[in-house]
């Protein structure tokens, strides 16, 4: 059998498919359509210190090749997780992955240090795309100096696998990742959504209550990629990839890119069992090319 199996730090993954934050609830919905099991780790919502009722509808748009959305990190806070989510998401037989989002250090720290309590979530994913109410809504994750900050901080309150989810609006995504590296992060995801707007001509007024929202699907994959690639070559931590990842061919195409894993979002919307698919899409695809294990892929890309 090929071996499957990666590590992201010290968080041994059975194979290198995860399902991204935001489109697979707390992985409970979507038992019914696959085995989670079969999965190298399920990272659940985005989590928040205190309940968010999130943005007004209009919230989510279809467009070309993906969607939009602006949902706000709708979510009933840390405390309901812990009383009425966590004692189901431990009994799956793979790693439970905790997003964390926050509007302020002190948020994320507080939220980190409880999770830090759990022994069966062995990791943390932080969302430092959000806005940072100290500094006019700047998101945390747009400059080297705050995203090293907010890093450096969960680090001292979280001694578990620590990931940093990092976003595409920027000029330069390997500036932003090799702070977060220096500031004690075990890995890097990339990407999050990316800023985009829909407009419904015939009212002649945005879709969306936001007006703007986080664009993903595979519309996304091309820059995702150039990024994952980038991202991998300048820090020494693993890099997990996402954006448009819709079948085995994307996941192996961020593989050979130089991710350690792969995280599928939008995609679950259109096909529940889609990440079981690639994982032995995965597995075909080694077999089929004589490798032996994963690993012989990951950042194998040919560019001379």
């Amino acid at each position: 059998m090929v071996q499957l199996n990666t590590k992201i730090g010290s968080l041994e993954l059975k194979n290198p498919v995860m399902t991204a934050s935001g489109t697979f609830g707390y992985g409970t919905e979507y038992a019914d359509f696959m085995d989670i099991n079969h999965l190298g780790a399920i990272i659940v919502k985005g989590t928040t210190l205190n309940p968010r009722q999130g943005n007004p509808y209009p919230r989510m748009a279809e467009t070309p090749s993906g969607m939009l959305n602006a949902v706000g990190l709708q979510n009933k806070g840390i405390d309901y997780f812990v009383d009425h989510i966590y004692p189901d998401v431990r009994k799956f037989q793979t790693n439970v992955i905790v997003n964390v989002s926050g509007s302020c250090i002190e948020d994320y720290v507080q939220c980190a240090s409880i999770i830090n309590t759990l022994d069966d979530i062995p990791a943390i994913e932080l969302n430092i795309s959000c806005p940072n109410v100290k500094q006019g809504g700047m998101a945390f994750g747009v400059k080297p100096e705050s995203a090293a900050q907010v890093v450096s901080a969960v680090r001292k309150a979280y001694d578990k696998t620590l990931i940093v989810k990092l976003s595409p609006n920027v000029t330069d995504i390997t500036e932003i990742a090799r702070a977060v590296e220096g500031a004690g992060a075990d890995s890097v995801s990339l990407i999050n959504t990316m800023l985009g707007m829909a407009i419904n001509a015939e009212k002649r007024k945005p879709i969306l209550s936001t007006i703007t929202g986080g664009m993903s699907g595979p519309a996304v994959k091309p820059v995702a990629l150039r990024m994952v690639w980038q991202t991998a070559k300048a820090v020494k931590i693993p890099v997990i990839g996402l954006g448009g990842i819709c079948s085995a061919t994307d996941a192996i195409e961020f593989l050979l890119a130089g991710a350690a894993a792969i995280q599928i979002g939008t995609a679950n919307f259109i096909d529940p069992s889609i990440s079981e698919k690639v994982v032995d899409g995965i597995q075909e695809y080694l077999e089929r090319h004589g490798f032996n294990s994963v690993q012989e892929i990951i950042g194998a890309l040919e560019t001379d």
